[in-house]
């Protein structure tokens, strides 16, 4: 992969790029899980939150059927006096038999009506109970919410100001690689989870993957002629002694590991 420029300064911007990303993860993975457990946490809350909400409207729908029943057994009530007075004037056993009957049947809808209450309010106890679990677990999740925001945003505090001076660096390297070959690093680097994508030869393996790297290719790279990648992991390869003077300037810049 050969490029115009000249390749030992496209190599030393490469690895110093890589070094300043190592830096950054580093800064980064001090948070540890934190932010992940912060936005976790988060979202438990809003869960929470909905079905508390949830708990009260299914409440407040019980309480209206209560209502509705009572209203039912008023009416019965009703209808039963009504029926009583009628009793009074009745003329003929027929009239009586469906007098009666009605009132049977009066009776049989305020007995159903209660017990659909006595259910009902037995629900409603059964949702506090929830409702109240529910509430317990959300203070404890905000109570740790806070616990964890405050550690993150301690810790925050300590490294953003370090990490912006870093990135800044970072910014300043990249406008001096090449185009494709920012991209290809960035490939290679998303490829592997300890982001590295220059590694230098170390003991006749690469430093990635540690496989060996023939003689001829070691020579090759430590020509600087070309832009060489590891023929197992395609990691691009870095002669050492080049790979230690850019370690000790860009320490220098942006502090030790």
């Amino acid at each position: 992969m050969e490029i115009s420029a000249s390749i030992e300064k496209q190599l030393t911007t490469l690895y110093t790029l890589q070094l300043i990303d190592k830096k950054i993860d580093n800064l980064q993975n001090v948070r540890g899980e934190l932010p992940m457990e912060v936005h976790d946490l988060e979202d438990e809350i809003v869960g929470l939150e909905t079905r508390i909400e949830n708990i009260n409207t299914s409440i407040e729908e019980i309480k209206a059927f209560i209502e509705e029943k009572k209203t039912k057994i008023n009416e019965s009530n009703a209808l039963q006096l009504k029926y009583e007075n009628q009793q009074m004037h009745i003329k003929n056993n027929r009239e009586y038999v469906a007098i009666t009957k009605e009132m049977e049947l009066q009776k049989l809808e305020i007995m159903a009506c209660e017990k659909k209450i006595k259910e009902y309010k037995s629900e409603i106890v059964e949702k506090d109970a929830q409702k109240n679990v529910s509430m317990k677990e959300l203070q404890e999740k905000k109570k740790d919410l806070i616990d964890k925001e405050g550690e993150l945003n301690e810790i925050i505090g300590e490294t953003e100001k370090e990490e912006e001076s870093i990135l800044k660096i970072r910014n300043e390297a990249e406008t001096e690689i090449e185009e494709r070959l920012l991209k290809a690093y960035t490939k290679i680097r998303n490829n592997y989870t300890n982001g590295l994508a220059v590694v230098p030869i170390d003991r006749d393996a690469c430093g990635g993957c540690f496989s060996q790297v023939p003689p001829q290719r070691q020579l090759d790279v430590r020509m600087h002629m070309k832009i060489l990648v590891c023929e197992s992991c395609g990691r691009i390869l870095l002669d050492p002694d080049l790979a230690e003077k850019i370690v000790n300037i860009t320490e220098k810049r942006i502090g030790k590991k």
